[in-house]
């Protein structure tokens, strides 16, 4: 994922490759939250069962705060100078979560679903922070991603006592 970000263009103590090497960094997590927003509104539609009411609501808290984050990660890239991805086909190309296509699953599949991809976020995200601070020296960016660490890290948890 190339990012065109020069210190001509912005100029806050760190190279060329290391503002590219976190602008990549916050494009794929950018690319990851879209595919985990649509899935998780995909079930929030098309839940059933005993559960649906309390599941529908889950749902919708939980695409609404992922939906407040992915504005937060695109202004976090445009912050360090570059463009944010914004089609629905970069975010494809650059995601390594996959969408769920097809006859949606039962309720708990969903939330098995979900945890899966919440956890999977997390430990991306932390590689990438130790990469913002250890080989880019972005502590700001590393500060950043650790509280999404956190915030995923809660929705996790909330999906994973539903499943116990």
């Amino acid at each position: 994922m190339k990012s065109p970000v020069s210190t001509e263009q912005i100029n806050i103590g760190l190279t060329d490759k290391q503002l590219n090497g976190v602008v990549g960094i916050l494009n794929r997590t950018l690319s990851d939250l879209h595919v985990l927003f649509v899935k998780t509104r995909n079930y929030h539609w098309n839940v059933v069962g005993v559960e649906f009411r309390d599941f529908h609501k889950l749902l919708e808290e939980q695409y609404e705060l992922v939906g407040e984050t992915i504005d937060e990660v695109a202004e976090r890239v445009r912050q360090l100078g570059a463009p944010a991805l914004g089609s629905m086909s970069d975010y494809l190309k650059h995601a390594q979560l996959k969408e769920d296509t097809g006859t949606p699953p039962d309720a708990m599949t969903m939330i098995a679903n979900l945890r899966d991809d919440h956890e999977a976020v997390i430990r991306q995200l932390r590689k990438d922070a130790d990469a913002c601070d250890e080989e880019y020296n972005d502590a700001g960016t590393n500060d950043f991603l650790v509280k999404l660490i956190q915030d995923h890290e809660k929705i996790a948890w909330m999906l994973r006592s539903i499943l116990e």
